[in-house]
């Protein structure tokens, strides 16, 4: 994916890498051979933790299809053999081969319970190890490549295509390997017993491999289409039932439908040329082995009844060929599976491969404790787009600072918490904590000593214990109390049903915009950072609400650093300084009565404030 910078590029090439390809579905050959590499290095990654079973599996196949291949050579050899000595009332030979018959199609049938069983235990434990590398990778990911690569997408290799994977495993893996196990052991069987036979299976693999590739190089392109489909429509799914309320609010309904039609009507599409060219491969599959049967039978007839070939022979052969193509029509039934899931594999991979942007720092410098003391020097930044933010930026905030960051939209706010957070790095220049620069620092200690709450108070289904406790996890039920009650919460956490105990529901819809921010709020006093970084956090409430978080703000930030992102100038009021930014620059800095006083952008933004304000309640920002 694209990285930030602070130079405009010009257009390259898409990178094969990570997931720089993934909507597209035809490939050159160097990309597609590196993607197939690249999967195919996962797909061993995955395996070799477990490679003694996956040896164990592959002789439980061999040894299943050896035992499924000889009883055909049983009766061959028995019709020659047994049914001669019958007719001179010889029972004990024909007995001992039908005694063979049956223990070799109980021995078959035990290592084939086995194998299967085999099977389920490795595949279930890719899965899981799967799931937990897509899970725990994308939250290593850094923000940019959240921000443009969209859930709905993560949540389709996370189902639709771990699924496929795992139909893949399940069973696919078990028919490819006894398949062609099966048809190795057949061919030299059958070469054993009589070349010219052999020699007609040969003849007849030929329009079978040369079928098998044009179904690979042509499906290959309609699975890698119906992955993409699919994707689309998670995300058009996601994208809609996140934004519901604005679909209902705008009566947007039919529009979302259209588009849910849309995206459904190309999956369709895409899935139906892919079935489409399945078949033609698996009846074109059953028309060789039926004519292959048909030839054999009539040549080797004709050369056992001019006394050619033995009739034991003739019965093999025709047990063989039947059988020899069985296995061809269940590889057809896999080879679809296989194209999907190596479709899905790739994007698979392709996540994976995706590096975070932020580095954690080798060997990273301790910080066990922190004052708290912010430093921006010479900081330049531009997002993905190239074009920047902030030029040339120096900003001091010494500890125990309350500072507003005051300015209009896309004047550099944001950007500069996300940057002091570490949720980027700057493109030159340093952000320090006390002294150390940021990207030095482990991820750990900065999320110990930085903490951010923003415009979106999430909380996470659960109690509302256990969204505070995840500012500290292994807060106790006194210390999570004591954070409520700090910021003023537990008043309203007491009325409700079970108190701290009480289920947030779904996104936390059982509380107010008001009692979430609260929540929040106790969230980050509990995780005692050293530094607070308010994003907008009342800017989505109204007066009543925001007047409840007021007070909540004052002892939350007593004795910290703190950085306010706020259009509100109520919410600013409680900073002992204000730095008005413009354009990524800071244009105007000092103490709210000093700006408050002058005759700059804050002045102005004081007066139509209280200009706005008025007519609500008659007061005045001062």
């Amino acid at each position: 994916m694209t990285r930030s910078t602070t130079e405009s590029t010009a257009p390259a090439a898409p990178d094969p890498t990570g997931v720089g390809i993934e909507d597209r579905v035809h490939l050159d050959r160097d990309t597609n051979r590196f993607v197939r590499r690249r999967s195919a290095h996962l797909l061993r990654l995955l395996l070799w933790p477990m490679r003694g079973r996956v040896l164990l599996l592959f002789a439980l196949i061999v040894a299943a299809q050896a035992a499924r291949a000889a009883g055909p050579l049983l009766i061959a050899i028995g019709v020659n053999t047994a049914l001669p000595r019958l007719r001179d009332g010889d029972l004990s030979t024909a007995l001992w081969f039908g005694g063979a018959l049956v223990a070799i199609g109980l021995a078959g049938g035990a290592l084939n319970w086995w194998s299967v069983r085999l099977t389920s235990q490795i595949s279930q434990e890719v899965m899981l190890d799967l799931r937990s590398r897509v899970f725990n990778h994308v939250q290593r990911l850094s923000l940019d490549f959240h921000e443009e690569y969209t859930s709905g997408r993560v949540i389709a290799r996370q189902t639709s295509d771990l699924d496929d994977i795992r139909e893949l495993l399940d069973a696919g893996v078990n028919q490819l390997l006894s398949a062609f196990c099966y048809m190795a052991i057949v061919s030299v069987l059958m070469f054993t017993l009589d070349p010219a036979s052999g020699l007609i299976f040969i003849v007849a693999s030929v329009p079978v491999l040369w079928l098998t590739r044009w179904f690979h190089r042509v499906s290959q392109v309609e699975y890698r289409s119906s992955r993409v489909a699919s994707a689309n429509l998670i995300g058009q799914f996601v994208e809609t039932m996140t934004g519901m309320r604005a679909v209902q609010a705008f009566r947007r309904e039919p529009n979302v439908t259209a588009d849910q039609r849309r995206v459904s009507r190309e999956y369709r599409n895409t899935d139906l040329r892919a079935m489409s060219l399945f078949g033609v491969y698996d009846p074109a599959l059953i028309l060789i082995g039926n004519i292959t049967v048909a030839v054999l039978l009539a040549i080797d007839g004709y050369r056992m009844l001019s006394g050619e070939l033995s009739i034991g022979t003739l019965i093999a052969a025709v047990l063989y060929a039947k059988r020899f193509f069985q296995p061809l029509e269940q590889m057809a039934r896999f080879y679809n599976a296989l194209q999907a899931a190596m479709a899905s594999l790739e994007k698979i991979s392709g996540l994976l491969e995706e590096a975070p942007n932020l580095a954690e720092p080798a060997p990273p410098q301790p910080l066990t404790s922190a004052t708290g003391e912010i430093r921006l020097d010479g900081v330049d930044f531009g997002y993905r787009n190239g074009k920047p933010v902030i030029a040339h930026l120096d900003l001091h905030i010494p500890a125990g600072q309350t500072v507003a960051l005051v300015g209009g939209t896309g004047a550099g706010k944001s950007t500069i918490a996300k940057l002091i957070a570490r949720f980027y790095d700057v493109g030159s220049g340093a952000v320090t904590l006390d002294g150390i620069d940021v990207r030095q620092l482990s991820f750990a200690d900065l999320r110990r000593h930085i903490v951010v709450v923003t415009q979106e108070s999430y909380l996470f289904g659960g109690t509302i214990a256990d969204n505070i406790r995840l500012g500290r996890p292994d807060a106790t039920d006194d210390q999570v109390r004591d954070a409520a009650r700090a910021v003023g919460a537990d008043r309203f956490i007491e009325t409700l049903p079970f108190g701290f105990d009480t289920d947030v529901n779904h996104r936390g819809g059982r509380l107010s915009a008001g009692q979430k921010q609260l929540v929040s709020f106790a969230r980050a006093f509990i995780a005692d950072p050293s530094v607070l970084i308010l994003d907008e956090a009342t800017s989505s409430l109204d007066l009543p609400s925001e007047a409840l978080v007021q007070d909540a703000l004052e002892r939350l930030l007593a004795g910290r650093t703190a950085v306010i992102i706020a259009h509100r100038l109520s919410t600013v009021g409680i900073a002992d300084r204000i730095v008005v930014l413009d354009g990524g620059a800071v244009v105007e800095d000092g103490t709210p009565a000093e700006l408050r006083g002058g005759e700059g952008h804050f002045a102005q933004l004081s007066q139509h404030w209280n200009a706005s304000m008025a007519p609500l309640h008659g007061d005045s920002y001062s």
